[in-house]
Protein backbone atom coordinates (compact mmCIF):
# COMPACT_ATOMS: atom_id res chain seq x y z
CA UNK A 1 0.00 0.00 0.00
CA UNK A 2 1.39 3.29 -1.04
CA UNK A 3 1.64 6.32 1.29
CA UNK A 4 -1.48 7.77 -0.46
CA UNK A 5 -3.52 5.00 -0.24
CA UNK A 6 -2.66 4.57 3.44
CA UNK A 7 -3.62 8.00 4.00
CA UNK A 8 -6.82 7.41 2.61
CA UNK A 9 -7.36 4.78 4.15
CA UNK A 10 -6.56 5.89 7.56
CA UNK A 11 -8.44 8.83 7.06
CA UNK A 12 -11.57 7.16 5.97
CA UNK A 13 -11.04 4.66 9.22
CA UNK A 14 -11.35 8.25 11.12
CA UNK A 15 -14.06 9.32 9.57
CA UNK A 16 -16.71 5.93 10.02
CA UNK A 17 -15.44 6.19 13.92
CA UNK A 18 -16.36 9.34 14.25
CA UNK A 19 -19.71 8.52 12.15
CA UNK A 20 -20.09 5.61 14.85
CA UNK A 21 -19.31 8.11 17.69
CA UNK A 22 -21.95 10.67 16.55
CA UNK A 23 -24.79 8.12 15.83
CA UNK A 24 -24.66 7.16 19.22
CA UNK A 25 -24.14 10.64 21.07
CA UNK A 26 -26.96 11.20 23.12
CA UNK A 27 -28.50 7.85 23.54
CA UNK A 28 -26.41 6.93 26.14
CA UNK A 29 -26.69 2.94 25.69
CA UNK A 30 -24.27 0.60 23.67
CA UNK A 31 -25.89 -2.03 21.25
CA UNK A 32 -27.78 -4.70 23.10
CA UNK A 33 -29.22 -7.89 22.43
CA UNK A 34 -33.31 -7.63 21.60
CA UNK A 35 -35.61 -8.65 24.35
CA UNK A 36 -36.28 -12.14 24.14
CA UNK A 37 -40.31 -11.71 24.15
CA UNK A 38 -41.02 -15.15 23.46
CA UNK A 39 -39.77 -15.72 26.74
CA UNK A 40 -42.62 -12.76 27.96
CA UNK A 41 -46.42 -13.76 29.33
CA UNK A 42 -48.56 -10.51 28.32
CA UNK A 43 -51.04 -10.96 30.78
CA UNK A 44 -51.26 -13.27 34.03
CA UNK A 45 -48.46 -14.74 36.39
CA UNK A 46 -45.61 -15.39 36.09
CA UNK A 47 -44.37 -12.15 34.12
CA UNK A 48 -41.84 -14.89 32.25
CA UNK A 49 -41.53 -18.14 31.07
CA UNK A 50 -37.93 -18.58 32.05
CA UNK A 51 -36.76 -17.01 34.98
CA UNK A 52 -34.64 -13.52 34.46
CA UNK A 53 -33.00 -11.51 36.59
CA UNK A 54 -32.35 -7.65 37.01
CA UNK A 55 -30.17 -5.38 39.43
CA UNK A 56 -32.35 -2.93 40.95
CA UNK A 57 -31.02 0.59 42.66
CA UNK A 58 -33.10 1.56 45.51
CA UNK A 59 -32.89 3.65 48.53
CA UNK A 60 -33.29 1.54 51.55
CA UNK A 61 -31.59 0.90 54.44
CA UNK A 62 -30.19 -2.79 54.35
CA UNK A 63 -29.81 -2.63 58.16
CA UNK A 64 -33.72 -2.39 58.14
CA UNK A 65 -34.36 -5.57 56.15
CA UNK A 66 -32.02 -7.13 53.45
CA UNK A 67 -34.73 -6.87 50.65
CA UNK A 68 -32.29 -9.87 49.36
CA UNK A 69 -33.40 -12.32 51.64
CA UNK A 70 -37.16 -10.58 52.30
CA UNK A 71 -40.17 -11.95 52.40
CA UNK A 72 -42.38 -9.85 49.94
CA UNK A 73 -39.60 -9.93 47.35
CA UNK A 74 -38.68 -13.84 47.79
CA UNK A 75 -42.55 -14.47 47.43
CA UNK A 76 -42.92 -11.92 44.14
CA UNK A 77 -39.63 -13.86 43.07
CA UNK A 78 -41.81 -16.79 43.00
CA UNK A 79 -44.72 -15.25 41.61
CA UNK A 80 -42.96 -13.69 38.57
CA UNK A 81 -40.03 -15.96 37.77
CA UNK A 82 -38.10 -12.33 37.99
CA UNK A 83 -35.71 -11.96 40.55
CA UNK A 84 -34.25 -8.88 41.93
CA UNK A 85 -30.57 -8.06 43.08
CA UNK A 86 -31.09 -5.24 44.94
CA UNK A 87 -28.87 -2.45 45.94
CA UNK A 88 -29.85 -0.61 49.56
CA UNK A 89 -28.67 2.83 49.81
CA UNK A 90 -29.51 4.42 52.99
CA UNK A 91 -30.86 8.46 52.25
CA UNK A 92 -27.92 9.71 53.71
CA UNK A 93 -25.30 8.76 51.14
CA UNK A 94 -28.07 7.86 48.28
CA UNK A 95 -27.61 11.20 46.38
CA UNK A 96 -23.43 11.08 45.93
CA UNK A 97 -23.97 7.01 45.28
CA UNK A 98 -26.46 7.79 42.67
CA UNK A 99 -24.47 10.25 40.66
CA UNK A 100 -21.37 8.32 41.11
CA UNK A 101 -23.28 5.30 39.76
CA UNK A 102 -24.99 7.37 36.63
CA UNK A 103 -21.65 9.03 36.25
CA UNK A 104 -19.41 5.79 35.91
CA UNK A 105 -21.46 4.49 33.32
CA UNK A 106 -21.93 1.03 35.09
CA UNK A 107 -25.60 1.66 35.60
CA UNK A 108 -28.22 -0.89 36.87
CA UNK A 109 -31.15 -2.28 35.03
CA UNK A 110 -33.35 0.45 36.92
CA UNK A 111 -33.52 2.70 39.85
CA UNK A 112 -35.98 2.51 42.59
CA UNK A 113 -37.51 5.26 44.28
CA UNK A 114 -33.88 6.22 43.92
CA UNK A 115 -34.94 10.16 44.76
CA UNK A 116 -34.36 11.47 40.84
CA UNK A 117 -35.85 14.70 40.67
CA UNK A 118 -37.71 15.76 37.60
CA UNK A 119 -34.47 16.94 35.62
CA UNK A 120 -32.36 14.24 36.12
CA UNK A 121 -35.20 12.62 34.58
CA UNK A 122 -35.68 14.71 31.40
CA UNK A 123 -31.84 15.02 31.44
CA UNK A 124 -30.69 11.43 31.35
CA UNK A 125 -34.21 10.34 29.41
CA UNK A 126 -32.87 12.84 26.51
CA UNK A 127 -29.39 11.50 26.43
CA UNK A 128 -31.09 7.82 26.59
CA UNK A 129 -29.69 6.81 29.79
CA UNK A 130 -33.17 6.18 30.92
CA UNK A 131 -35.84 4.67 28.36
CA UNK A 132 -38.43 6.07 27.00
CA UNK A 133 -41.94 4.05 28.39
CA UNK A 134 -44.80 5.44 26.63
CA UNK A 135 -45.29 2.28 24.32
CA UNK A 136 -43.81 -0.26 26.71
CA UNK A 137 -46.90 1.33 29.60
CA UNK A 138 -49.32 0.75 26.42
CA UNK A 139 -48.46 -2.34 25.52
CA UNK A 140 -47.67 -3.95 29.14
CA UNK A 141 -48.83 -1.47 31.92
CA UNK A 142 -53.21 -1.91 31.61
CA UNK A 143 -53.31 -1.53 35.43
CA UNK A 144 -51.33 1.78 35.02
CA UNK A 145 -53.10 2.30 31.80
CA UNK A 146 -56.30 3.09 33.48
CA UNK A 147 -55.84 5.01 36.44
CA UNK A 148 -54.42 7.36 33.84
CA UNK A 149 -57.72 7.26 31.59
CA UNK A 150 -59.26 7.62 34.99
CA UNK A 151 -57.05 10.44 36.70
CA UNK A 152 -55.32 12.37 34.01
CA UNK A 153 -53.30 14.26 36.20
CA UNK A 154 -50.61 11.27 36.26
CA UNK A 155 -50.17 11.08 33.01
CA UNK A 156 -49.90 15.18 32.81
CA UNK A 157 -47.29 14.65 35.96
CA UNK A 158 -45.20 12.08 34.13
CA UNK A 159 -44.87 13.25 30.86
CA UNK A 160 -41.96 15.47 30.01
CA UNK A 161 -42.23 18.78 27.22
CA UNK A 162 -40.63 16.06 24.84
CA UNK A 163 -43.67 14.37 25.05
CA UNK A 164 -42.27 11.25 26.51
CA UNK A 165 -42.86 9.30 29.87
CA UNK A 166 -39.56 8.16 31.52
CA UNK A 167 -40.42 6.45 34.99
CA UNK A 168 -43.23 4.85 36.47
CA UNK A 169 -44.75 6.37 39.39
CA UNK A 170 -46.23 6.33 42.94
CA UNK A 171 -50.12 6.57 42.86
CA UNK A 172 -51.99 7.98 45.80
CA UNK A 173 -55.68 7.27 45.37
CA UNK A 174 -57.35 10.03 44.91
CA UNK A 175 -60.11 8.44 46.91
CA UNK A 176 -57.78 8.12 50.08
CA UNK A 177 -58.00 11.88 51.32
CA UNK A 178 -56.14 11.44 54.64
CA UNK A 179 -52.92 10.42 52.47
CA UNK A 180 -53.13 13.25 50.42
CA UNK A 181 -53.51 15.82 53.32
CA UNK A 182 -50.40 14.59 55.17
CA UNK A 183 -49.33 16.55 58.37
CA UNK A 184 -52.75 18.43 59.07
CA UNK A 185 -53.37 20.43 62.55
CA UNK A 186 -53.45 19.19 66.37
CA UNK A 187 -54.46 20.61 70.23
CA UNK A 188 -54.79 19.41 73.38
CA UNK A 189 -58.34 18.47 73.73
CA UNK A 190 -57.46 18.40 77.50
CA UNK A 191 -55.79 21.63 77.82
CA UNK A 192 -58.27 22.81 75.61
CA UNK A 193 -60.86 22.16 78.36
CA UNK A 194 -58.69 23.32 81.14
CA UNK A 195 -58.22 26.77 79.76
CA UNK A 196 -62.17 26.36 78.64
CA UNK A 197 -61.71 27.37 75.23
CA UNK A 198 -63.41 26.20 72.35
CA UNK A 199 -61.14 25.15 69.15
CA UNK A 200 -59.62 28.63 67.45
CA UNK A 201 -61.31 28.78 64.35
CA UNK A 202 -59.75 32.26 63.28
CA UNK A 203 -55.63 33.20 63.36
CA UNK A 204 -56.86 35.69 66.21
CA UNK A 205 -58.09 32.96 68.73
CA UNK A 206 -55.14 30.94 67.73
CA UNK A 207 -52.80 33.76 69.17
CA UNK A 208 -54.97 33.80 72.08
CA UNK A 209 -55.15 30.71 72.84
CA UNK A 210 -51.57 30.11 72.69
CA UNK A 211 -51.02 32.77 75.13
CA UNK A 212 -52.84 30.99 77.18
CA UNK A 213 -50.99 27.90 76.95
CA UNK A 214 -47.73 29.44 77.92
CA UNK A 215 -49.29 31.33 80.75
CA UNK A 216 -50.69 28.09 82.77
CA UNK A 217 -48.93 25.19 84.23
CA UNK A 218 -52.04 23.00 81.93
CA UNK A 219 -49.37 19.52 82.81
CA UNK A 220 -48.98 20.66 86.27
CA UNK A 221 -46.03 19.71 87.12
CA UNK A 222 -45.15 23.13 88.97
CA UNK A 223 -43.18 24.67 86.01
CA UNK A 224 -44.00 26.75 83.12
CA UNK A 225 -42.15 24.45 80.11
CA UNK A 226 -45.45 24.03 78.10
CA UNK A 227 -44.96 24.54 74.50
CA UNK A 228 -47.36 26.67 73.17
CA UNK A 229 -46.91 25.50 68.93
CA UNK A 230 -43.94 22.46 69.02
CA UNK A 231 -42.57 21.31 65.37
CA UNK A 232 -40.23 20.15 63.66
CA UNK A 233 -39.77 22.98 61.16
CA UNK A 234 -41.70 26.06 59.84
CA UNK A 235 -42.87 24.60 56.63
CA UNK A 236 -45.28 22.16 58.23
CA UNK A 237 -46.36 25.86 60.26
CA UNK A 238 -46.76 27.79 57.08
CA UNK A 239 -48.23 24.96 55.20
CA UNK A 240 -51.25 25.36 57.47
CA UNK A 241 -51.12 28.76 57.93
CA UNK A 242 -50.58 29.71 54.26
CA UNK A 243 -54.43 28.88 53.74
CA UNK A 244 -55.20 31.64 56.33
CA UNK A 245 -53.88 33.91 54.12
CA UNK A 246 -55.11 33.22 50.73
CA UNK A 247 -51.98 31.56 49.69
CA UNK A 248 -51.01 28.27 47.74
CA UNK A 249 -54.41 26.86 47.36
CA UNK A 250 -52.57 24.23 44.70
CA UNK A 251 -50.18 22.95 46.90
CA UNK A 252 -46.69 24.21 45.33
CA UNK A 253 -44.33 26.08 47.55
CA UNK A 254 -43.36 29.49 45.38
CA UNK A 255 -45.81 29.47 43.55
CA UNK A 256 -49.73 29.86 42.99
CA UNK A 257 -52.82 31.32 41.13
CA UNK A 258 -53.41 34.90 41.89
CA UNK A 259 -57.28 35.06 43.46
CA UNK A 260 -57.29 39.04 41.74
CA UNK A 261 -55.81 38.38 38.39
CA UNK A 262 -56.08 34.35 37.94
CA UNK A 263 -52.03 34.61 36.48
CA UNK A 264 -49.73 32.70 38.10
CA UNK A 265 -47.71 34.21 40.74
CA UNK A 266 -44.54 34.48 42.58
CA UNK A 267 -45.96 33.78 46.73
CA UNK A 268 -42.73 34.98 48.47
CA UNK A 269 -42.54 38.53 47.35
CA UNK A 270 -46.55 38.82 47.52
CA UNK A 271 -48.40 41.33 50.78
CA UNK A 272 -50.58 38.06 51.75
CA UNK A 273 -47.17 36.05 52.29
CA UNK A 274 -45.51 39.25 53.73
CA UNK A 275 -48.53 39.28 56.56
CA UNK A 276 -48.32 35.77 56.73
CA UNK A 277 -44.49 35.39 58.13
CA UNK A 278 -44.87 38.33 60.68
CA UNK A 279 -47.99 37.09 62.13
CA UNK A 280 -45.70 34.08 62.49
CA UNK A 281 -42.94 36.08 63.89
CA UNK A 282 -44.99 37.39 66.35
CA UNK A 283 -45.53 34.26 67.71
CA UNK A 284 -41.90 33.52 67.54
CA UNK A 285 -41.03 36.40 69.38
CA UNK A 286 -43.30 36.18 71.88
CA UNK A 287 -41.96 32.27 72.76
CA UNK A 288 -45.13 30.90 71.51
CA UNK A 289 -43.25 28.52 68.87
CA UNK A 290 -40.60 26.35 70.18
CA UNK A 291 -37.02 28.59 69.98
CA UNK A 292 -35.31 25.48 68.50
CA UNK A 293 -37.57 24.87 65.60
CA UNK A 294 -35.03 25.79 62.91
CA UNK A 295 -32.35 23.44 64.50
CA UNK A 296 -34.59 20.68 66.53
CA UNK A 297 -33.90 16.99 65.80
CA UNK A 298 -36.86 14.69 64.85
CA UNK A 299 -36.14 12.29 67.93
CA UNK A 300 -36.39 15.40 70.50
CA UNK A 301 -39.76 16.54 68.41
CA UNK A 302 -40.47 13.14 69.13
CA UNK A 303 -39.87 12.92 72.40
CA UNK A 304 -41.12 16.34 74.03
CA UNK A 305 -45.04 15.01 72.06
CA UNK A 306 -44.26 11.91 73.89
CA UNK A 307 -43.95 14.22 77.26
CA UNK A 308 -47.40 15.98 76.45
CA UNK A 309 -45.32 19.48 76.09
CA UNK A 310 -47.18 21.10 73.07
CA UNK A 311 -50.37 22.58 73.07
CA UNK A 312 -51.15 22.17 69.38
CA UNK A 313 -48.49 21.03 66.46
CA UNK A 314 -49.00 20.12 62.53
CA UNK A 315 -47.96 16.30 62.19
CA UNK A 316 -49.39 13.02 61.58
CA UNK A 317 -51.38 11.26 64.04
CA UNK A 318 -50.36 11.99 67.58
CA UNK A 319 -51.33 8.92 68.76
CA UNK A 320 -49.65 6.92 66.30
CA UNK A 321 -46.58 9.44 66.97
CA UNK A 322 -46.47 10.07 70.06
CA UNK A 323 -47.45 7.39 71.85
CA UNK A 324 -50.06 7.15 75.32
CA UNK A 325 -49.84 10.62 75.39
CA UNK A 326 -51.04 11.65 71.86
CA UNK A 327 -54.49 10.23 72.18
CA UNK A 328 -55.17 13.75 74.38
CA UNK A 329 -55.11 15.33 70.92
CA UNK A 330 -57.79 16.10 68.34
CA UNK A 331 -57.76 17.76 64.98
CA UNK A 332 -58.02 21.12 64.15
CA UNK A 333 -59.23 23.23 61.41
CA UNK A 334 -57.64 25.75 58.57
CA UNK A 335 -57.81 29.29 60.31
CA UNK A 336 -59.77 32.30 58.90
CA UNK A 337 -57.63 34.71 58.39
CA UNK A 338 -57.67 38.73 58.73
CA UNK A 339 -59.52 38.86 55.48
CA UNK A 340 -61.42 36.06 55.42
CA UNK A 341 -59.38 33.27 53.90
CA UNK A 342 -59.75 29.81 55.03
CA UNK A 343 -58.17 26.87 53.22
CA UNK A 344 -55.83 23.60 53.23
CA UNK A 345 -54.55 22.51 50.50
CA UNK A 346 -53.75 18.65 49.10
CA UNK A 347 -51.28 17.12 47.60
CA UNK A 348 -51.36 15.74 43.91
CA UNK A 349 -52.47 11.89 43.28
CA UNK A 350 -48.69 11.30 42.12
CA UNK A 351 -47.09 10.76 45.59
CA UNK A 352 -43.88 10.36 43.71
CA UNK A 353 -42.66 10.85 39.69
CA UNK A 354 -39.42 8.69 39.94
CA UNK A 355 -40.84 5.59 41.10
CA UNK A 356 -39.20 3.30 38.49
CA UNK A 357 -37.06 3.85 35.82
CA UNK A 358 -35.67 1.51 33.25
CA UNK A 359 -32.29 2.14 32.18
CA UNK A 360 -30.87 1.22 28.69
CA UNK A 361 -28.84 -1.35 30.46
CA UNK A 362 -32.02 -3.36 30.88
CA UNK A 363 -32.36 -6.03 28.59
CA UNK A 364 -35.66 -6.68 29.40
CA UNK A 365 -37.90 -3.76 29.70
CA UNK A 366 -40.85 -5.00 28.93
CA UNK A 367 -40.98 -7.23 31.36
CA UNK A 368 -39.74 -5.00 34.26
CA UNK A 369 -43.31 -2.68 33.33
CA UNK A 370 -45.09 -5.89 33.42
CA UNK A 371 -43.26 -6.84 37.00
CA UNK A 372 -44.02 -3.46 38.15
CA UNK A 373 -47.57 -2.84 36.45
CA UNK A 374 -49.31 -5.18 39.05
CA UNK A 375 -48.53 -3.00 42.03
CA UNK A 376 -51.62 -0.48 40.63
CA UNK A 377 -54.00 -3.09 40.41
CA UNK A 378 -56.07 -3.22 44.13
CA UNK A 379 -55.00 -7.08 44.76
CA UNK A 380 -50.94 -5.83 44.13
CA UNK A 381 -51.50 -2.73 46.62
CA UNK A 382 -52.40 -5.01 49.11
CA UNK A 383 -49.92 -7.53 48.09
CA UNK A 384 -47.32 -4.40 48.59
CA UNK A 385 -48.48 -3.12 51.94
CA UNK A 386 -50.18 -5.90 53.48
CA UNK A 387 -48.25 -9.19 52.36
CA UNK A 388 -49.57 -12.66 52.15
CA UNK A 389 -52.75 -13.34 53.62
CA UNK A 390 -52.61 -15.82 57.12
CA UNK A 391 -48.74 -15.09 57.06
CA UNK A 392 -48.51 -10.83 57.39
CA UNK A 393 -52.35 -10.17 57.20
CA UNK A 394 -55.53 -11.66 57.77
CA UNK A 395 -59.18 -10.52 57.00
CA UNK A 396 -61.29 -9.16 59.29
CA UNK A 397 -65.08 -10.67 59.91
CA UNK A 398 -66.55 -7.34 58.42
CA UNK A 399 -64.26 -7.15 55.36
CA UNK A 400 -61.01 -5.15 56.57
CA UNK A 401 -57.51 -5.78 56.71
CA UNK A 402 -55.11 -6.00 59.58
CA UNK A 403 -51.92 -7.45 60.32
CA UNK A 404 -51.21 -10.43 62.11
CA UNK A 405 -50.76 -10.31 65.93
CA UNK A 406 -46.64 -10.88 65.44
CA UNK A 407 -46.71 -7.64 64.28
CA UNK A 408 -49.19 -5.67 65.83
CA UNK A 409 -48.03 -7.10 69.26
CA UNK A 410 -44.50 -7.80 68.56
CA UNK A 411 -42.62 -10.65 71.02
CA UNK A 412 -39.37 -9.11 70.66
CA UNK A 413 -40.51 -5.97 71.70
CA UNK A 414 -40.18 -3.99 68.32
CA UNK A 415 -42.24 -1.47 67.09
CA UNK A 416 -44.75 -1.91 64.48
CA UNK A 417 -42.55 -0.09 61.91
CA UNK A 418 -39.91 -2.33 63.10
CA UNK A 419 -42.27 -6.01 62.45
CA UNK A 420 -42.80 -4.76 59.14
CA UNK A 421 -40.02 -3.88 57.69
CA UNK A 422 -38.59 -7.90 58.87
CA UNK A 423 -41.36 -8.69 56.19
CA UNK A 424 -42.31 -6.30 53.76
CA UNK A 425 -40.54 -3.02 51.64
CA UNK A 426 -42.81 -0.52 51.81
CA UNK A 427 -41.95 1.66 55.19
CA UNK A 428 -40.39 4.99 54.64
CA UNK A 429 -39.96 4.45 50.82
CA UNK A 430 -42.96 5.11 48.94
CA UNK A 431 -42.64 3.08 46.67
CA UNK A 432 -43.78 2.44 42.70
CA UNK A 433 -47.46 1.47 42.44
CA UNK A 434 -51.07 2.63 44.24
CA UNK A 435 -51.64 3.31 47.86
CA UNK A 436 -54.74 2.65 49.09
CA UNK A 437 -56.59 3.40 52.14
CA UNK A 438 -57.65 -0.33 52.59
CA UNK A 439 -54.11 -2.08 52.71
CA UNK A 440 -52.17 1.48 53.74
CA UNK A 441 -51.48 0.89 57.74
CA UNK A 442 -50.15 4.20 58.26
CA UNK A 443 -50.72 6.92 60.53
CA UNK A 444 -53.02 8.73 57.94
CA UNK A 445 -55.43 5.70 58.48
CA UNK A 446 -55.92 5.91 62.26
CA UNK A 447 -58.86 6.51 63.49
CA UNK A 448 -57.93 10.13 64.72
CA UNK A 449 -56.61 10.93 61.11
CA UNK A 450 -59.13 9.93 59.34
CA UNK A 451 -61.62 11.90 61.63
CA UNK A 452 -59.09 14.75 61.06
CA UNK A 453 -59.56 14.47 57.87
CA UNK A 454 -63.41 15.02 57.82
CA UNK A 455 -63.02 18.37 59.77
CA UNK A 456 -60.54 19.46 56.94
CA UNK A 457 -62.94 18.05 53.70
CA UNK A 458 -65.05 21.59 53.70
CA UNK A 459 -61.74 23.76 53.38
CA UNK A 460 -59.71 21.47 51.03
CA UNK A 461 -59.19 23.03 47.80
CA UNK A 462 -60.51 22.15 44.73
CA UNK A 463 -57.15 21.57 42.66
CA UNK A 464 -53.57 20.49 43.37
CA UNK A 465 -50.76 20.74 41.07
CA UNK A 466 -48.01 17.93 40.73
CA UNK A 467 -44.39 19.30 40.30
CA UNK A 468 -44.29 20.28 36.65
CA UNK A 469 -42.17 19.14 34.23
CA UNK A 470 -39.08 21.58 32.38
CA UNK A 471 -37.37 21.90 28.70
CA UNK A 472 -33.71 21.79 28.87
CA UNK A 473 -33.38 25.04 28.38
CA UNK A 474 -36.11 25.94 31.29
CA UNK A 475 -34.17 23.43 33.43
CA UNK A 476 -31.01 25.66 32.94
CA UNK A 477 -32.75 28.60 34.30
CA UNK A 478 -34.33 26.92 36.91
CA UNK A 479 -31.18 24.84 37.99
CA UNK A 480 -29.22 28.75 38.27
CA UNK A 481 -31.23 31.56 38.72
CA UNK A 482 -33.85 29.61 40.24
CA UNK A 483 -31.80 27.85 42.58
CA UNK A 484 -30.19 30.89 43.74
CA UNK A 485 -33.77 32.56 43.93
CA UNK A 486 -35.14 30.10 46.07
CA UNK A 487 -32.71 29.60 48.22
CA UNK A 488 -32.34 33.15 49.19
CA UNK A 489 -36.24 33.14 49.73
CA UNK A 490 -35.42 30.40 52.36
CA UNK A 491 -33.10 32.01 54.10
CA UNK A 492 -34.82 35.31 54.49
CA UNK A 493 -37.73 33.43 55.60
CA UNK A 494 -36.17 32.17 58.70
CA UNK A 495 -34.38 35.62 59.09
CA UNK A 496 -37.54 37.54 59.24
CA UNK A 497 -39.38 35.10 61.57
CA UNK A 498 -36.45 35.04 63.76
CA UNK A 499 -36.48 38.57 63.81
CA UNK A 500 -32.39 38.78 62.57
CA UNK A 501 -33.90 40.82 59.46
CA UNK A 502 -36.52 43.69 60.29
CA UNK A 503 -39.35 43.83 58.22
CA UNK A 504 -38.55 46.94 57.52
CA UNK A 505 -36.01 45.39 54.85
CA UNK A 506 -38.62 43.96 53.05
CA UNK A 507 -38.41 46.43 49.94
CA UNK A 508 -35.15 45.88 49.59
CA UNK A 509 -35.42 41.74 49.82
CA UNK A 510 -37.82 42.15 47.04
CA UNK A 511 -35.55 44.24 44.84
CA UNK A 512 -32.91 41.65 45.34
CA UNK A 513 -35.00 38.71 44.14
CA UNK A 514 -36.02 40.77 40.95
CA UNK A 515 -33.09 41.38 40.85
CA UNK A 516 -31.69 37.95 40.96
CA UNK A 517 -33.70 37.32 38.04
CA UNK A 518 -37.61 36.90 38.75
CA UNK A 519 -38.87 37.55 35.52
CA UNK A 520 -36.73 35.04 34.13
CA UNK A 521 -37.80 32.74 36.88
CA UNK A 522 -41.50 33.46 36.45
CA UNK A 523 -41.16 33.15 32.52
CA UNK A 524 -39.89 29.42 33.10
CA UNK A 525 -42.95 28.87 35.44
CA UNK A 526 -45.84 30.36 33.20
CA UNK A 527 -44.37 28.16 30.35
CA UNK A 528 -44.39 24.98 32.30
CA UNK A 529 -47.83 25.55 33.62
CA UNK A 530 -49.39 26.51 30.38
CA UNK A 531 -48.29 22.97 28.72
CA UNK A 532 -49.64 21.72 32.00
CA UNK A 533 -52.73 23.06 31.88
CA UNK A 534 -53.08 22.68 28.01
CA UNK A 535 -52.23 18.11 27.80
Amino acid sequence: MNKCSKSIWIITLILLTLMTACSNEGKGETTKAEENLDNLHKEGMPVVKEEINLDFFSASNPEEGDWNDILIWDEYSAITNVNIEWQQVPNATLEEKRNLTLASGDIPDAFYAAGLTNLDLFKYGKQGTFIKLNDLIEEYAPNLTKLMEEHPEVRKAITFPDGNIYSLPTIQDPNFLSLLVGARPWYNEAWLEKLDMDMPETTEEYYQYLKAVKETDLNENGKLDEIPYGGRNLNELIRWLRGSYGLNDQGQTFIDTDPKSGDIRFVPTSDEYKEMLQFIAKLYDEELINQNIFTIENDQFLANGAQSLYGSTVFYSPDKTFGEQGEAYIGGLPLKGPHGDQSFSKSNAVGRVDGLVITSANEHPAATVRWLDYFYSDEGSRFQYMGIEGETYQETSDGEYEYVEEITNSPEGLTLDQEIRKRLAWVGIWPPGIMKQEYFMGSETSEKSLEATEKLKPYLSDESWSKFTYTEDENRVLTSVGADIEKYVNEMRDKFVAGKVDFSEWDNYVKEIESMGLDEYMKVQKEAFKRYKDE
